[in-house]
């Protein structure tokens, strides 16, 4: 049996991935830019939608002041990685809305996928909903327009987030995931976006991926990190 199916395992390591990650946040010199983007949403209240890749996902929590900003969720993935993901997300502040494009069976896959955008509308009527729009199996980088279809249903604003810190941790993982290391420089770039009234979603989703890889390289570039 794989240690993440054990619920018990899966919870110290949970547990201790989470303490790690706000640790390490905690202590890294944050520089943001365009943040009045973000922060002209957070005083309008209401729901918004929050991009950013899968890779970056350990550094989710430090663009969102959890004090300042409407409740967010995370949409994540219904796999076993995925409940593991979760419990350590929820950790730092961030309860998970359950979802998944990638199970093998098909009648699943597609269960799986009606709950999560059922589950992630009511959510934006409230709130934050925090998605990973080349997750969970990629490919990398490019926007699925599962995304596309919330923000057009919601009709809320969109924040595309980049973020980077250095130095890092990275995975040998289909999205090279980023894993921060404590007391070193970290980068948040934001940009602001609504989806274009009777737009094509496939033109918005390669718009919008366009979009969130500038502002994931302007971050990178801020701290130093090579782009993979």
């Amino acid at each position: 049996m794989r240690p993440l199916r054990n619920p018990v395992i899966q919870g110290l390591l949970a547990w201790l991935l989470a303490r790690w990650m706000q640790f390490c946040l905690a202590t890294i010199r944050w520089t943001h830019v365009n943040e009045p983007a973000a922060e002209a949403v957070w005083d309008d209240g209401g729901g918004v939608l929050c991009a950013f890749w899968h890779s970056r996902i350990a550094l989710a929590p430090s663009c969102w002041p959890t004090q300042r900003a409407q409740p967010a969720k995370a949409l994540i993935s219904l796999s076993p990685d995925g409940q593991f993901i979760a419990r350590a997300v929820a950790l730092q502040g961030f309860p998970a809305v359950r979802g998944s494009s990638a199970n093998k069976d098909k009648a699943d896959r597609a269960k799986g996928g009606s709950q999560a955008l059922r589950d992630g509308l009511r959510q934006l009527k409230v709130g934050a909903l925090a998605i990973t729009p080349d997750g969970p199996r990629g490919p990398a980088r490019q926007m699925a327009e599962g995304t596309v279809l919330l923000a057009k249903l919601s009709k809320v604003p969109v924040l595309l987030i980049g973020m980077s810190c250095n130095p890092s941790v990275r995975l040998n993982s289909w999205d090279r995931a980023m894993l921060p290391l404590p007391f070193g420089r970290g980068a948040i770039v934001w940009d602001r976006t609504d989806y274009p009234e009777g737009a094509d979603p496939a033109e918005v989703a390669r718009d919008w991926t366009d979009r969130l890889n500038a502002v994931e390289a302007e971050a990178d570039a801020i701290v130093g990190v090579a782009r993979v």
